[in-house]
């Protein structure tokens, strides 16, 4: 039997959210010299705000 609601279906049915949701990756040096990695999910108005995003550890 195949599924009647696919994701995008899902994804369609929020209404009144029309922000983009990205993954933000920052690294960094740990203290013993190490690179990290610290990942967020922020949501944007737009595509130009990128660069504005702040992710802190």
């Amino acid at each position: 039997m195949a599924k009647q609601q696919t994701f995008g279906d899902k994804l369609k049915k929020k209404k009144g959210d029309d922000k983009i949701s990205v993954k933000v990756v920052k690294a960094y040096r740990s203290e013993i010299g190490s690179t990290r990695f610290l990942e967020k999910f922020v949501k944007i108005d737009d595509m130009a705000q990128i660069d504005k995003v702040d992710v802190n550890r």
